[in-house]
């Protein structure tokens, strides 16, 4: 069962997020191994996606807020996209874009960041999102301060939280074909209860890097091996990481209240892209290929519409039939 478990060290600034994806993973890889146009995604593919979306359930565990976290990769390798989508209750789906070999034991640039252009990008996008309103987006390059390249998904994102939040950030990130794990220890800005007031200062931000109690414990998570993150349960990594400090633990996430698969795909969203493409370039489909057929990257669902259904798409308002006057 997939879960997330979220822990402080007492007394100290520093807090914790260890999260295991087992069911929710499985399931976005057995639809896209099951999709017959694409198959399964190549190993690397496989464990880069894995540890997105393991980062991604991370970030969305570890801020208060209402809507959707979106982390996308993208560049110029063969793997063209990577998005993953976690909303607010943990609900979740990931896919990736591939076109062309992706080599057995591909690095991180090997497959997006080939010329040193690759992206990441964090996307918040609230659910009571006002007319005009903007989602908040955040973009970092795939390299380092000195223009070297970032082998590790982990490192990017430590990269961003330290420029997005000003606050030390260390992730240890690993996927299969079975897990998708990932731990995220980081400074908070003050110790005790000043945490969650917000009264953040400037001596907070001086301590970036040199914090000695969130620094021996990043050292501590950082000797995690993949093999244990995705072999040992919970209770077992964090005694062996942290059995000589003191834990305060909260009520773990699972079932109903974890991480879950999760598409938000319709009929409905697929007929206003279609509208969005207009009126001439659907018929046009349609007289190509006699019906317009849409599949979701994300879940594998199918949709298709015929001609009928593409005349009901773009019917004007006055064209509709009048309400039945049974109905009131």
């Amino acid at each position: 069962m997939s879960e997330i478990h979220k822990f402080v060290f007492d007394g100290l600034p520093v807090r914790g997020v260890l999260v295991r994806l087992t069911d929710a993973w499985v399931e976005i890889l057995r639809r896209r191994a099951s999709n017959t146009t694409h198959g399964a995604y190549p190993p690397p593919v496989q464990a880069m996606l894995g540890e997105m979306t393991a980062a991604a359930v991370l970030m969305q565990s570890n801020i208060k807020f209402n809507g959707s976290l979106i982390v996308q990769v993208f560049g110029d390798g063969p793997v063209k996209l990577a998005v993953v989508e976690v909303q607010s209750d943990f609900s979740l789906r990931a896919t990736a874009t591939v076109k062309g070999e992706v080599p057995t034991v591909a690095t991180l640039s090997q497959m997006v960041n080939i010329g040193n252009e690759g992206r990441c990008a964090i996307t918040l996008d609230p659910k009571d999102r006002q007319p005009g309103q903007q989602p908040y987006q955040g973009v970092v390059p795939l390299f380092g301060d000195h223009k070297e390249k970032l082998e590790k998904f982990s490192d990017v994102l430590q990269h961003y939280m330290l420029q997005s939040e000003q606050l030390d950030t260390t992730l240890v990130l690993a996927a299969d074909d079975k897990v998708a794990a990932g731990l995220l220890i980081q400074r908070l800005p003050m110790a005790g209860a000043a945490n969650l007031s917000g009264m953040a200062t400037q001596a907070d931000e001086d301590q970036i890097g040199i914090n000695e109690h969130y620094n021996r414990i990043a050292l501590l998570a950082s000797s995690l091996k993949r093999e244990e993150l995705l072999t040992l349960d919970v209770e077992t990594i964090l005694h062996r990481l942290f059995w000589e400090e003191s834990l305060l633990r909260f009520e773990p996430l699972q079932g109903e209240g974890g991480p879950q698969f999760s598409c938000t795909c319709s009929h409905e969203r697929v007929s206003k892209m279609i509208k969005g493409l207009g009126a001439d370039e659907a018929h046009s489909i349609l007289q190509e290929q006699g019906q317009i057929e849409v599949g979701c990257d994300f879940c594998g669902a199918q949709y298709r519409f015929d001609a009928v259904d593409v005349a009901q798409i773009f019917r004007l308002p006055d064209e509709l039939p009048p309400a039945s006057s049974a109905v009131q």
